[in-house]
């Protein structure tokens, strides 16, 4: 393989931030036994860690440390002559304070990114809603291969979280409407910076504090967006006739929403509703993807739909 092509690998990888055994580690001990030439080093290390979206927008602190350390491992297992630039870009890191917010970003197949700010913990604020879990990954994969199904449609996610499938898939599958929803407030605080920050603009009466000049990213994705982007607070319980009426959408997507048997009985509800109040056009699509964590919730899931 060559040297670029797997300092690529690493890029696409490490700019993910998911987990580090992941990586081709052995791999690329293989390259650096056969040939320790620090170039191959130097690539990756401006692919990942000195990469400019990680460098604007960095991963966690403990995440970058912990490639760095092994990226040093594996350069000095190969006898190579001491790399400056590894060792300055490790003591940086390891001056930083740790943060309970860190960022994430993902390549999409288009070359463009998504970029969200995330928790670094698993729970926080009392949600699990502040940070992407892999259905919404594999979800938002799906959409950018069958992005005819999104295309010039009015589109809701339900559970948005803080965003990434509905990023993605405004990104690239060209939806003409993309409501995305959630009902935590501090989901859709989040929620709502990380559309922000990805470039768009949402309806100014679903976000009153709005920048009149969106710099960065924003400011390059203002002129050039197409879909019509709002945030709504959903409530699956007791949502409204209103609402629904509002919302007509003609594709519903959600993302690991299907993990609590109460949450079930609430979503079906929900997907009732949004079937009926439809003004006589035909009910929506819907997708949901999510992980059988628990195979009687999953089969709950599967009777009540059938219901």
């Amino acid at each position: 393989m060559a040297e670029p092509e797997l300092g690529l690998r690493f890029q696409r990888r490490f700019l993910a931030a998911r987990q580090l055994r992941s990586f081709p580690w052995a791999e690329l001990e293989q390259n650096l036994r056969t040939s320790p030439d620090s170039s191959l080093l130097v690539d990756i290390l401006h692919k990942t860690i000195l990469h400019p979206l990680c460098v604007k927008y960095p991963p966690s602190t403990k995440y970058r440390r912990c490639f760095l350390t092994e990226l040093i491992k594996k350069h000095e297992s190969a006898a190579a002559e001491p790399l400056d630039e590894l060792y300055d870009a490790l003591a940086d890191i390891l001056n930083e304070k740790e943060s309970t917010h860190c960022y994430k970003s993902y390549l999409l197949p288009t070359g463009e990114s998504v970029t969200l700010s995330e928790s670094v913990a698993i729970i926080s604020g009392g949600t699990t809603g502040l940070v992407t879990w892999d259905a919404a990954l594999h979800l938002a994969e799906w959409a950018t291969e069958n992005s005819t199904v999104f295309s010039n449609r009015t589109v809701l996610e339900l559970g948005s979280g803080i965003g990434f499938t509905g990023i993605a898939i405004c990104k690239t599958c060209n939806p003409k409407t993309y409501v995305f929803s959630d009902y935590h407030p501090c989901v859709l605080k989040q929620l709502t910076e990380n559309i922000r920050l990805n470039g768009f603009v949402l309806e100014p009466e679903t976000t009153p504090h709005i920048q009149t000049e969106p710099q960065g990213q924003e400011a390059e994705a203002t002129n050039c967006q197409k879909p019509k982007l709002t945030v709504a607070e959903l409530d699956w319980g007791s949502v409204t006739e209103k609402q629904l009426l509002d919302l007509q959408p003609d594709v519903i997507v959600a993302a690991d929403v299907v993990y609590d048997p109460e949450i079930i009985l609430a979503l079906i509800g929900m997907l009732q509703k949004l079937s009926t109040f439809r003004a006589g056009r035909k009910p929506p699509e819907v997708y949901i993807a999510f992980t059988i964590r628990n195979p009687d919730t999953y089969h709950l899931f599967q009777a009540e739909l059938g219901r």
